[in-house]
């Protein structure tokens, strides 16, 4: 078996040596690769990638008195599957009402409480109440017998009937004062079951108004429409997440018939983009359809996002087509036309190369030579050549054999300040362009995701 072993690792070595050791034939085969330099409209583009929504969109919401009531936060126990069409009125959502029912049991023990109270307040009240009337009939008696012993004492000294009308008065001043007493204390005991009647009154209200908030814990829809699930920072929202006292929305009806495809353009290329132009948009789940759209609107401050390496804006699509297969969420791949310059000479990026000039690698009837060029824009793939090329010549893709030892064909100093004022020239009438195309764009209405809450106040003692 050995004998076999020996042999065959020395085959193996013997492989990887070439493999490792002679030319590639296909690098070299690359390096002669030779494109023609081409002519006609150069398109300026920067791609991006994007996602759906709706551009207008009704909110199906929660519960809008769940702060009030000490409630900040509900947990969806039930939420039908995102694409569902419904009907006005049909079952979207029910929440948790555990911390809910907790806070009516509350409040109704806070209400027997009070009417034991109040039942209390009326006994007391009724029993003082019968004790100063029962003093005050008694005191009556005694007036009539001191006026008895008034009239009486006619007859006897002065002295006996001085203290005879003595008595009298006395008597009368403790029935008036005791009079005054069971008024007052009718007053104070009035005053105290009005008290407990409002208290009665604003817990019965607390109380009528949780009962009121159960039966929003049922979610229903607003109106007809397809279900899409709202998206927070963790995520999409779905049965066993959590809606906020503040932002108590479980799900959204967006109308379908208005898209706009929501995107990110890095912080290098946002500066080409701007309201008015054109977009080319595909959606990934289906390659085969293509739509146009409309830039109209680019976030003016930068944001750092998971996944991006560099600062980018938010830039806002409008797909100008309606069709029934779009849907929120879809991925889209957005290809923003930025410019359009018509009879541009351009050739591949990678033919282009540049130390302190920029120039292409040219075979020629002389032979091979390095030709100086001024290059213009460029997109992803291509690149204007403003002066130095002519349509149809012949131009290698990368450095060719013997490339560095090529002799330079440079252009006069003269030609090249002439090109270079022409680009100015050319720039800054495209800016006058895109300018007019913003202002024209000025009046549309911004497209906001963030929607104003229409909240329902409810007022808890």
């Amino acid at each position: 078996m050995k004998k076999y072993i020996v042999p065959a690792l020395v085959l193996i070595a013997l492989v990887l040596a070439a493999v490792y050791l002679l030319p590639a034939d296909g690098a070299e085969a690359k390096k002669d690769i030779l494109t023609q330099v081409k002519k006609g409209p150069f398109v300026v583009n920067v791609k991006a990638t994007g996602e759906l929504k709706a551009k207008r969109s009704e909110e199906i919401r929660g519960p809008q008195g769940m702060r009030t009531a000490r409630i900040y936060n509900a947990t969806i126990t039930d939420l039908v599957p995102e694409g569902t069409l419904v009907k006005k009125g049909d079952f979207v959502a029910s929440l948790d009402k555990s911390e809910l029912d907790q806070r009516i049991k509350e409040s109704q023990s806070e209400i027997d409480e009070i009417l034991t109270q109040l039942d209390q307040a009326r006994i007391d009240t009724a029993i003082e109440l019968r004790g100063l009337r029962d003093n005050l009939v008694n005191l009556q008696y005694a007036m009539e017998e001191k006026k008895l012993q008034v009239e009486q004492s006619q007859y006897e000294p002065q002295m006996v009937i001085r203290q005879a009308e003595i008595d009298m008065e006395r008597t009368q001043r403790d029935f008036d004062q005791l009079q005054a007493k069971y008024e007052l204390t009718q007053e104070k005991a009035q005053a105290k079951i009005s008290e407990i009647d409002s208290r009665l009154f604003q817990k019965q209200l607390k109380l009528n108004q949780l009962l009121e908030l159960a039966g929003q814990f049922r979610i229903l829809a607003p109106k007809d429409g397809m279900v899409i699930y709202r998206s927070d920072w963790d995520g999409k929202i779905g049965p066993g997440s959590q809606i906020s006292a503040w932002n108590p929305t479980v799900a959204e009806l967006p109308d379908l018939t208005d898209m706009v495809s929501k995107t990110y353009v890095n912080e290098v290329d946002i500066s080409r983009v701007s309201k008015g132009q054109d977009v080319e948009i595909s959606v990934d789940a289906f390659p085969d359809k293509s739509y146009t759209g409309t830039v109209i609107q680019v976030a003016n401050i930068g944001e750092q996002l998971k996944g991006y390496d560099a600062k980018v804006f938010e830039v806002i699509v409008q797909v100008h087509q309606s069709d029934s297969i779009l849907r929120p969420a879809m991925t889209t791949s957005n290809d923003i036309i930025t410019d359009i310059l018509q009879d541009k000479i351009f050739v591949p990026l990678e033919a282009l190369h540049s130390d302190s000039l920029s120039f292409v690698y040219s075979k020629r009837e002389g032979g091979l030579s390095k030709i100086e060029v001024i290059a213009g824009v460029a997109n992803a793939n291509e690149v204007v050549i403003d002066h130095g090329l002519e349509e149809g010549d012949q131009i290698f893709l990368s450095v060719p054999p013997n490339g560095e030892d090529a002799p330079l064909v440079a252009l006069d100093p003269s030609i090249k300040e002439a090109i270079r004022k022409k680009q100015e020239e050319e720039l800054a009438k495209r800016e006058e362009e895109r300018r007019k195309r913003m202002s024209s764009m000025s009046k549309e209405p911004e497209y906001k995701e963030n929607k104003e809450e229409a909240t329902r106040v409810f007022f808890f003692n």
